[in-house]
């Protein structure tokens, strides 16, 4: 493809939520052509919807809230946010705000929910709030020896800081050593593979930067006193907007949209060489399901793949110090099984009314050192309609945390399926009995990490910078713990650098850096 007239292509490489967001935002404009290269053959990256026998999972738990207005108005208009009840909240007689004149989820499909956020963490065989709370149960959960040993090392961490060289660190001065090692240390470690010691504080400081124990002491007295209290706080929010079927759905929704707009999508195109000139990137090659490969010309190039990935792309131009420490970059890849149950051996023992009286969570932390899954997902509570009887089943999504290549990767579907549901009838969830149906599913590179080459990303990250028309967008894009609404802003930021024909780059680095912004733990 060359470039005809004055239309200008703009190749943005992958269609998850900074890569629609990014197409987009650049079709609004005269004169942009977007064209997006998604390797696999599913919409939406890691916050994509997988199904399974009429079942919907979300692959990693997505709840839609943000700070950001544009990115609040570009998600309703693609799903607007429900004007009458859902399925269970019209069967419990819960009340949820409506949105005048805004679409029945019973009749439509095409529909944001509202859903009350409930996580907690499951540890010494007891739920404690996510956030930790100050209440009895809190007390009577841990036992009085854990309780002092938790109030005195708060103390002293006010008293004395360390210095935040690590995520241990980061955790401690907001804890207290005590309350460190039970609530964070072990499923810090399950998460990353490596002990918050080793972690670079960074990942602390984007996701859980505005908690500390007075926050959590702070917002269950505002709670208390003040009637209708909101935290602004991502993590203690009580209401979040959700779709009807899950995060996938409004990405395939934007992608059928942009694609009407005149947009191009190229599904199972990998991109396997970016082609310098001129002091950017002048064409990229990617290879098609059959393998034939295809060069197309590009004005401006957006990339949301891993910067390990685009560096070897690049090829021998690069500096071998650079591309070292790319392919160094570390990553964590994740597994997730989906049961189908008959029901759950927890039972519900909150105010919250749900169907089936089932735990109202829709995620659950797995802190017990005695089992290696690391989160529980319950997707009834997500959405009624992610489960094709939510009448009479539970489905569930158990997601493991591993490298590509290790022991869990490669443990067969069907073996890792009996360790998972032996690990859930040890820990007290479910009984083996209960369990229908399962599925297995594979996600790689999840999750950015921040030890290792990490050190050394800004030499990375100087070389890429250098191509004027390449940018950097999303999660993997940045090598950075990004959320959906993050992500959607560093397109945003592109967007609008390939409109202005370029620029200083800072701003589009710098989203997701603010103080006082975090979410989930």
């Amino acid at each position: 493809m060359t470039n005809q007239g004055d239309e200008r292509v703009v190749v943005i490489i992958g269609a998850g939520p900074a890569g629609l967001t990014a197409a987009w935002e650049l079709l609004k404009q005269p004169g942009m052509h977007p064209i997006i290269l998604e390797e696999s053959e599913y919409i939406g990256g890691i916050a994509r919807t997988a199904r399974y026998k009429g079942n919907h999972m979300d692959i990693g738990g997505h709840r839609f809230f943000t700070k950001s207005a544009w990115v609040r108005d570009l998600w309703q208009e693609i799903m607007p946010m429900q004007g009458a009840p859902a399925l269970d909240d019209l069967r419990l007689g819960v009340e949820k705000p409506l949105a005048p004149g805004g679409p029945d989820p019973e009749r439509e499909d095409r529909v944001m929910l509202v859903r009350n956020r409930v996580s907690r963490i499951f540890y010494l065989r007891h739920f404690f709030d996510y956030p930790i709370s100050i209440k009895l149960a809190t007390f009577v959960n841990l036992g009085l020896w854990r309780t002092l040993r938790a109030g005195v090392g708060y103390l002293a961490a006010a008293v004395h800081k360390r210095p935040e060289k690590s995520l241990e660190d980061f955790y401690v001065n907001r804890f207290g050593y005590p309350l460190y090692a039970m609530f964070f240390e072990k499923y810090t470690e399950k998460l990353w593979g490596v002990h918050p010691s080793k972690i670079a504080p960074d990942w602390g400081a984007q996701r859980v930067k505005g908690l500390s124990l007075s926050k959590a002491v702070f917002e269950t007295l505002r709670k208390a006193f003040r009637r209708g209290y909101q935290s602004g706080e991502t993590s203690l929010i009580e209401q979040f907007a959700y779709p009807k079927r899950g995060p996938g759905q409004l990405w395939e929704t934007l992608a059928q949209e942009a694609q009407n707009r005149g947009a191009q999508l190229y599904m199972q195109a990998s991109v396997t060489q970016l082609i310098p000139g001129d002091g950017g990137i002048r064409a990229v090659v990617y290879r098609d399901a059959q393998g034939q490969a295809h060069e197309l010309q590009a004005d401006a190039v957006l990339s949301s793949m891993p910067i390990k990935d685009v560096v070897a792309a690049l090829g021998a131009g690069v500096p071998q110090n650079v591309r070292c420490i790319a392919e160094a970059l570390p990553y964590r890849d994740f597994i997730t099984v989906g049961l189908l149950l008959k029901g759950l051996k927890l039972r519900n023992t909150t105010a919250r009314k749900t169907l089936g009286n089932i735990a109202p969570d829709c995620w659950i932390y797995i802190q017990e050192p005695d089992v290696r899954v690391g989160r529980m997902q319950l997707f009834n509570n997500w959405s009624p309609y992610m489960v094709a009887d939510a009448d009479h089943t539970v489905w569930v999504g158990l997601e493991y945390f591993c490298a590509e290549g290790d022991e869990l990767w490669a443990m067969q579907p069907q073996a890792f399926i009996d360790m998972a549901v032996a690990e859930m009838v040890k820990i007290g969830i479910i009984n083996a009995a209960d369990v229908l149906d399962a599925t297995h599913i594979r996600v790689k590179k999840a999750y950015p990490a921040y030890f290792g080459a990490y050190a050394q990303f800004d030499t990375v990250r100087a070389h890429l910078d250098a191509y004027d028309n390449l940018y950097c967008i999303g999660r993997n894009g940045q090598h950075r713990y990004n959320n959906m609404d993050h992500s959607m802003l560093t397109a945003l930021e592109a967007a609008r650098l390939v409109c202005a024909g370029g620029g200083d780059k800072a701003a589009l680095w710098g989203v997701n850096t603010e103080e006082d912004y975090h979410e989930g733990k």
